[in-house]
């Protein structure tokens, strides 16, 4: 079972260690393996799993399940979206993180993020926020409403083994510094919040994991054409309608609430089949580097991992 951050907050002993591909241990997981071609395909789908997070705030996990450890560079994928107060209501209190970035894609409703170096934050509907923990941060993300929808994303990317201690940094992205473009005259846009897209730069500074991030919803069935620099690892998340992705003649259609692990190559053709549709897009730099995780820590090795426990239980994870 996936380990939550609420959980690890009541059991700081280290019981569980999972390690990803390209670090051996007594048991291995290995990320499907990608086929060079000129356009992106579907290698697979597959569908997130409930869960819950957090003081018990109902969720799919998406990447960080059994069935899909982790996605090199790519950590932890968890989709939220409910109308129900109490599906979300009780949050995410304080909780650390050390050793990689969080990215919250809010789509709907508010999130008032705040840490331990008495940083605060909104995060609004359309817009995004990006944090570097580094080497450590504790903090909150609580919903600054008690009714309405709540939706959106929250992706956690690794940081190289030399920028894992490296200061704590936000980006808070109110929805007006995202880069945005209209895709056809019934509405489709594409949203882009890092990386460069079709002549958009996004706000998110540069990170060394060359990450590209957008939201794209399809109004129509026009096609989008995007390029992806062909050595990142890249998904797609169908979050509403369904969407044909890959190769013009040969696609693949994924329907909403699948994921679409794609095959390396430059471009990457998404096209929505009868209906209304919206996708998240991600690709970024593999590390290649080894992941061991507990819970919030994400490190290179175990003993970085004890050491990071160490410095939660004696209150200086986030000291400089």
């Amino acid at each position: 079972m996936t380990m939550t951050r609420r959980r690890f907050l009541v059991d700081s002993m280290l019981a569980t260690v999972a390690v990803a591909a390209g670090c051996r241990s007594g048991s291995e997981s290995r990320a499907p393996a990608f086929i060079a071609t000129s356009d992106r395909s579907v290698l697979q789908t597959l569908e997130g799993m409930p869960t819950s997070d957090g003081a018990g705030v109902r969720l799919t996990r998406v990447i960080g399940q059994p069935a899909l450890r982790h996605l090199d560079p790519f950590l932890m994928l968890d989709r939220f979206h409910s109308d129900e107060p109490g599906a979300y209501l009780a949050g995410f209190p304080d909780h650390p993180h050390r050793g990689f970035e969080t990215v919250t894609v809010m789509l709907e409703g508010r999130m008032r993020h705040r840490d331990s170096h008495g940083n605060s934050g909104l995060i609004l509907g359309a817009g995004s926020q990006w944090m570097t923990a580094g080497r450590g941060i504790i903090h909150s993300e609580m919903p600054e409403q008690d009714r309405g929808l709540m939706s959106g994303f929250q992706l956690w990317l690794n940081l190289p083994a030399k920028e894992k201690m490296c200061p704590p940094y936000y980006q808070d992205l109110v929805p007006e510094r995202l880069s945005e473009a209209k895709l056809s005259a019934a509405g489709s846009h594409v949203r882009l919040i890092a990386g460069g897209v079709s002549g958009l730069v996004g706000p998110v500074r540069e990170r060394p994991t060359e990450p590209i991030l957008f939201t794209l919803r399809l109004e129509d069935d026009q096609p989008f054409d995007v390029e992806l620099p062909p050595e990142h690892t890249a998904f797609a998340f169908v979050h509403e309608g369904e969407v044909d992705l890959g190769p013009e003649g040969k696609p693949k259609t994924v329907r909403a609430g699948s994921l679409a692990l794609l095959g390396t190559g430059k471009r990457l053709r998404l096209r929505a089949t009868n209906q209304r549709s919206a996708v998240l897009v991600a690709a970024g730099r593999p590390l290649r580097e080894p992941i061991v995780q507990h819970g919030p820590f994400v490190m290179n090795t175990r003993e970085e991992i004890r050491q990071a426990i160490e410095d939660y239980q004696n209150g200086v994870l986030d000291k400089a």
